[in-house]
């Protein structure tokens, strides 16, 4: 069994087709989710979510499958209205617009209760700062004088040292005189 030789463009043909098949069916695979989702489908939706050119959604084979899809849901949206089960446009939009001044409600007074909070917990930093310093002073204040009155002693206890020092030399010096002239009158008195 001999393998039949191909050129280049066939090869390259084959390529292209089996890169063509598969694009085709992720499309289709991409449509099929989207119904069983429920996402709206369009054929923008479907080239985004495919990764596809927009060419190859319109393309015959896959432009049928999206159509047949889109009127499956419009059937079902028609079917939905009718049965009350889907909101119409203009209760939608009401509804928009009255949740829209809900936030913006909820908004200014989420900002009115910041301000407020903000307010108070400064005005408590403040009391709680100002009380914290009176006390600090109030300490540094008592401990200035205890080491006020203490150094006041040490410089009292300090000259009173100094005069028992200088006392102490006079007797000192006298002692010596006393002792040498003992000591010459002993010499003199001596044989």
């Amino acid at each position: 069994m001999t393998k039949e030789l191909r050129t280049p463009a066939q090869v390259l043909l084959e390529s292209r087709q089996k890169a063509s098949r598969e694009k085709r069916a992720k499309v289709l695979a991409v449509v099929d989710q989207m119904k069983a989702e429920g996402d709206p489908i369009t054929f923008l939706a479907v080239a985004k979510r495919a990764a596809v050119s927009n060419w190859l959604v319109y393309a015959e084979g896959v432009r049928e499958h999206i159509e047949a899809a889109r009127a499956g849901q419009a059937v079902a949206m028609t079917r939905q209205r009718k049965e009350g089960s889907v909101a119409s446009p203009a209760s939608l939009t009401t509804d928009l617009e009255f949740a829209r001044a809900q936030v913006r409600a909820l908004t200014e007074e989420r900002d009115r209760l910041r301000a407020a909070v903000q307010r108070s917990l400064g005005e408590r930093v403040d009391a709680v700062s100002v009380k914290d310093l009176v006390a600090r002073i109030q300490e540094l204040t008592v401990a200035n004088q205890q080491l006020a009155a203490k150094l006041a002693q040490a410089e009292a206890d300090g000259r009173s040292l100094q005069s028992e020092l200088a006392e102490a030399q006079d007797d000192l010096a006298a002692a010596r005189t006393a002792l040498r002239n003992m000591m010459r009158d002993q010499n003199r008195d001596a044989p």
